[in-house]
């Protein structure tokens, strides 16, 4: 998913969006997510970024007045912070600097469209944790995140939820009501590198290279019978793996 932002859409309107049933607190259960407070004044991009944390297995507070989302910090918390700083009410920066102020060092990361730099140093200067100059790709953002988590010694879902199933990239497993499938490692290999693309088509190509690895010399149809048998494991949970000829296979997941 790419992010990409022309202008930012003011707004003087903060919600609290309603927690996914799946999407639990981390301090509650470490294995399935973390809390995190998106603070974004773009309700555009502020939904495509919970969107993704969400599916991902998150709890996601969901806010777009800086005012308010100080006081839901100073209230509630949260493992990790997403903040914009041009917001209304109250400047990211100042939220950032009334959370260092009463000793919360929840880790947080700037979302900007300035690029000047001292706008980033003042930001860093502040307490920040890590910046992301707009517009960006959401795979960084993650990437981000998981990195300020491991220095915090937090625990940052590596999971997928795939309709009734939940696809654990750390075990490599596919879970079903929390009990592993039994699923070959190159099924699991080629079950990765779908879902790192899915929606979009994986050439055999690049499945070749991910499972056997570079330099390979196995032929394209040498993935076929994996992807075969993944296909009829799969289907009975609503995930199809579909076939576009000479390009290669899409995953897509019933809503």
């Amino acid at each position: 998913m790419y992010v990409h932002i022309k202008g930012m859409i003011p707004s003087s309107n903060s919600c609290i969006l309603p927690y996914q049933p799946c999407a639990k607190l981390a301090h509650h259960d470490k294995d399935i997510g973390m809390r995190i407070a998106v603070i974004e004044d773009n309700e555009a991009l502020a939904q495509g970024i919970a969107f993704r944390l969400r599916d991902r297995g998150h709890a996601v507070d969901l806010l777009h007045d800086g005012h308010e989302a100080d006081a839901f910090l100073s209230r509630e918390g949260a493992d990790l912070v997403v903040l914009d700083l041009n917001l209304p009410g109250m400047d990211g920066i100042d939220i950032l600097r009334a959370l260092r102020r009463r000793g919360d060092g929840t880790p947080v990361i700037l979302l900007t469209a300035r690029s000047e730099t001292s706008e980033r140093v003042a930001g860093l200067d502040a307490g920040a944790d890590d910046y992301l100059t707009k517009p960006f790709e959401m795979d960084e953002l993650e990437a981000r995140l998981r990195a300020m988590a491991r220095r915090k010694n937090l625990e940052f879902a590596a999971r997928d939820r795939l309709g009734p199933l939940v696809f654990d990239r750390t075990a490599r497993q596919v879970l079903k009501d929390d009990r592993p499938l039994d699923i070959p490692r190159k099924e699991i290999s080629t079950l990765e590198c779908l879902l790192e693309r899915r929606g979009r088509i994986v050439s055999k190509a690049h499945l070749i290279t991910q499972i056997y690895g570079t330099g390979s010399d196995a032929e394209d149809s040498a993935i076929e019978p994996h992807v075969s048998r993944l296909r009829k494991r799969l289907e009975p949970y609503g995930l199809r793996i579909k076939t576009a000829r000479g390009l290669g296979y899409m995953l897509e997941v019933d809503p």
